[in-house]
């Protein structure tokens, strides 16, 4: 990892490192027994910092640029040394560099539910995770807070402090928000922000700060979300009588149209038949079904309440996604003259109740007829 050159002794010449990792954050320089030259060259790039150590005490600090190490460059050392003015002598010290650059994709979450109070639903449990980016800020630090004399000091062994940071202050901050759950999901980037904020003056007392934070996701316990997915079915439902009686349409249809029905689609086709003979024999059509040739068995034996006809198909009601939001719903007929005015296309995303996610309007067979449908040729001769 590290590159270092020797004189010719036992004196090192030039100090350098180049990173070959993605989640090194202090490398030592490795002396191994050998003293440092008066006047060597040190060399700190871009995203790193070199801090010296000297007989276990804090030094000094060089940023990013090209040192002589001499002493009017290394006021601390000088100091600490007790170097006078025409001192050229080689010294031992241990010198880090650290990593100053931001570690991105790191992951936090919560490990427990977090338990709030949510003005619809009442006391509920949330669980939520995302990403963050770290960087060292202040590497002097940094160095006496976290690494001490670890020689290779990785993202790994502060990413577990930092992640306890961030999900105590996420759950004081969401308990404290007000925010009803189903809001929270269009609130998440004010409420990164708002925990980053809060978790930035904790963390930098170790020196590092964090760039950026994003909460990924917010969920509940899945038999809340059980719950709510029933009563949003519902929603959709509407008259749960007239749907009922839809269903039942719906099933003797499919069962009619089923050859592998056998006696089962006879039956229901019969029973089918006289509730209409049933209801041929009252109201304004009794005078025409007895004309036709009497009543049908049931009603002489005895009068039935009427049945109800099945009511007329449920038209669906489409969504749109359009510019990251959804509007809708909107009727097929609505629909259509959005596709002639140039609203809506088969490229145009749409959804509706029991679609198995977004789809585009071209591929929906129900919608594809409102870009084909076409006016006929002129009459001839016109």
């Amino acid at each position: 990892m590290g590159i270092f050159d020797f004189l010719t002794g036992e004196f090192i010449d030039v100090i350098h490192w180049v990173d070959d990792t993605r989640d090194t954050v202090v490398w030592r320089f490795e002396r191994e027994g050998h003293e440092i030259k008066y006047g060597a060259k040190l060399t700190v790039r871009e995203g790193q910092a070199a801090v010296f150590v000297h007989e276990g005490q804090l030094a000094d600090v060089f940023t990013p640029g090209l040192y002589m190490l001499e002493t009017n460059n290394m006021p601390i050392m000088t100091t600490l040394q007790h170097w006078d003015h025409g001192f050229k002598s080689p010294f031992k010290s241990e010198i880090y560099f650290v990593n100053t650059t931001r570690f991105n994709d790191l992951k936090w979450g919560t490990k427990n539910p977090i338990i709030c109070r949510d003005p619809e639903f009442g006391p509920v449990r949330l669980r939520a995770f995302g990403t963050y980016s770290m960087r060292v800020v202040d590497p002097a630090r940094f160095m006496q807070e976290i690494v001490g004399t670890d020689g290779e000091f990785t993202t790994d062994e502060i990413s577990f402090q930092v992640r306890n940071i961030i999900v105590q202050e996420f759950s004081r901050v969401v308990a404290g928000s007000g925010i009803p759950v189903l809001d929270m999901a269009a609130n998440t980037g004010d409420l990164g922000k708002l925990v980053a904020q809060e978790t930035n003056p904790v963390i930098q007392s170790y020196g590092i700060a964090l760039p950026e934070l994003y909460i990924e996701n917010i969920s509940l316990p899945p038999a809340v979300e059980a719950a709510m997915d029933k009563r949003t079915s519902m929603g959709l439902v509407g008259d749960l009588n007239a749907f009922s009686q839809y269903a039942a349409a719906e099933a003797v249809t499919k069962a009619a149209e089923n050859p592998a029905g056998g006696g089962m689609a006879a039956g229901l086709g019969a029973g089918m038949g006289m509730a209409i003979a049933q209801g041929m024999n009252r109201g304004p059509w009794g005078a025409m079904g007895r004309a036709m040739g009497g009543t049908a068995p049931q009603a002489q034996a005895a009068p039935a309440a009427a049945p109800v006809p099945p009511p007329p198909p449920v038209e669906h009601v489409w969504h749109i996604a359009e510019g990251g939001e959804t509007k809708g719903p909107f009727s097929k007929a609505s629909l259509g003259r959005m596709a002639t005015e140039g609203g809506l296309t088969r490229e145009t995303y749409v959804w509706t109740a029991g679609q198995d996610g977004w789809m585009k309007a071209g591929d929906v067979a129900e919608l594809a007829q409102l870009f084909t449908v076409l006016p006929p040729p002129p009459p001839p001769g016109i």
